[in-house]
């Protein structure tokens, strides 16, 4: 599907009136909160639909089937299936509605995809072998290894020239005889493709079967920002990349998380990198500081300490600290051995000595109680 832009990007537009053909209790997988639950409604087919189903790397649309919330639209062969929460009647006759913002975003990001990878096959002969529409930003699995940073830059620079060219994107419906079919890009048709053949034309750039929703002009795109790359499948390299008005959403992210960061780190923005790594640099230093002190203080925990102040055979002063059994247990010995009065608690002992002449001794004497206790 190749549509015009409307006037308004917001709400639900394109209104249809459909009979209902059937209508069966199902079920489907939803995300709830970060988590996997099963959601029961109802499996909803249509005469005809305007919402595309999932498949050829694009998501569902969504929208309304008259007031009910159409959840998901899948694929069954040529028919599509609309997951619905309430049950509608068969033979009643509904009108359809499309989610326009997440339509145009679709439209958006597919017709990008089918520019870049053209170009990118043309500038340097890279195959798209796969692609994904998210839903923060999109990716082409390029057939190369790796691509570097002035062929991307080549490349981001020669898509948004086709964009201001306003070059035209057209429908053609081709029956799978047709000897045109051979000039047409494709990675090959599901198992259960049925009917003519629909092809996306971007007019001198690209021709490609595609079943996806597209824009009618490549100036619909507005812009296309490349990310960069990532390391993909064995031999293949991930483009990532964002079309439209999801480069405006980008920019707005961005520039948020720029003044945070101007107010928390009180400098300008191209200050930013070093200053984080001066901050870096900083904790690094600081918890290795830390992880010594701590060593030490387990250190002191378990080790006496056995000071002294005085001459050699004269009068001083000493302290023993340490853990407060081994202090208290030791240190009236200590007192003993060198002729002093002293007292002591809470892993303290100090004294005053008559005589510092067995000082050698006590050490020997403290040595080896830490060894008998080891």
């Amino acid at each position: 599907m190749c549509f015009q832009m409307p006037e308004s990007l917001t709400g639900y537009i394109f209104p249809w009136h459909k009979l209902v053909v059937a209508c069966s209790p199902g079920e489907m997988k939803q995300e709830i909160n970060g988590k996997k639950e099963t959601v029961k409604g109802f499996n909803v087919k249509l005469q005809d639909t305007i919402l595309f189903p999932e498949g050829g790397g694009q998501p569902d649309d969504h929208g309304l089937i008259g007031d009910v919330p159409v959840l998901r639209v899948t694929r069954q062969g040529a028919e599509a299936v609309h997951f619905v929460s309430s049950a509608l009647e068969v033979g009643q006759e509904v009108q359809l509605k499309v989610d326009w913002e997440r339509r145009f975003d679709h439209m958006q990001q597919h017709s990008g995809q089918h520019l870049i990878t053209a170009i990118a096959e043309s500038m340097f002969g890279y195959k798209t072998t796969s692609w994904e529409l998210g839903r923060q930003r999109s990716t082409i699995e390029l057939d190369t290894p790796s691509m570097k940073p002035a062929q991307m830059e080549a490349l981001e620079v020669a898509v948004n020239e086709k964009i201001r060219a306003h070059v035209p994107v057209a429908v053609q419906v081709l029956s799978l005889d047709d000897p045109a079919l051979e000039q047409v890009r494709s990675r090959g048709l599901p198992d259960d493709a049925a009917g003519p053949i629909r092809i996306i034309d971007i007019e001198g750039v690209d021709v490609n079967m595609c079943c996806g929703t597209h824009v009618s002009n490549l100036s619909h795109l507005q812009v296309i920002k490349l990310l960069g790359t990532e390391k993909g499948k064995k031999n293949k390299t991930n483009l990532l990349f964002l079309v439209g008005n999801r480069v405006l959403k980008y920019a707005e992210k961005s520039y948020s998380t720029e003044r945070s960061l101007v107010s928390l780190l009180k400098t300008g923005p191209d200050y930013h990198v070093d200053t984080v790594d001066k901050i870096q640099k900083t904790v690094k230093g600081l918890q290795k500081s830390n992880l010594g002190l701590l060593r030490d203080v387990a250190v002191l925990i378990e080790t006496l300490v056995f000071l002294t102040v005085g001459e050699e055979k004269g009068p001083g002063l000493f302290l023993l600290a340490g853990p407060s059994g081994k202090v208290s247990e030791l240190g009236p010995r200590v007192l003993e051995m060198l002729q002093g009065k002293g007292a002591g608690k809470n892993g303290r002992f100090q004294g005053k000595v008559n005589s510092m002449a067995r000082r050698g001794e006590v050490e020997t004497l403290i040595q080896e109680h830490c060894k008998n206790e080891q």
